[in-house]
């Protein structure tokens, strides 16, 4: 594992108050699998090539039949579908692990990629994205 990746997960699991670095993996699988869904398909594949290949299999590993992007998503509903891709029952604790995944991602890339997936998300789901 390379030392950015390290470091990405180090910074999920402290700043998102989480236990241990499978927890870290865990929830950091499930923040990018439901941002790749929610992102349109040019700026998933500049963030996909923007980031470490184990981060970026986590944006495109996820199939769905048909899928149209939900373009008004609340933030509880995306922490809610975090917390059903993680395991976890408390969708009301998923924003501190999505908060340090983005935190973690927006480390990993630069100014114009970050601006383009801000532009690409839901009004509250880019409120989250900029605020990490």
């Amino acid at each position: 594992m390379s030392e950015n990746l390290k470091n990405y997960y180090q910074t999920v699991q402290t700043i998102g108050d989480l236990r241990t670095p499978e927890h870290a993996r865990r929830w950091s699988t499930a923040v990018l699998k439901t941002l790749g869904v929610n992102l349109d398909r040019k700026t998933k594949k500049r963030l996909t090539q923007a980031l470490p290949q184990e981060l970026g299999q986590d944006l495109t590993r996820l199939f769905w039949l048909l899928h149209f992007r939900n373009k008004a998503m609340t933030k509880q509903e995306f922490q809610f579908e975090v917390s059903k891709r993680s395991g976890n029952s408390d969708w009301q604790f998923a924003r501190m692990p999505i908060q340090a995944v983005f935190h973690g991602v927006k480390d990993l890339v630069d100014k114009n990629t970050q601006q383009a997936v801000a532009d690409s998300l839901a009004p509250e789901v880019r409120e989250m994205w900029q605020n990490a």
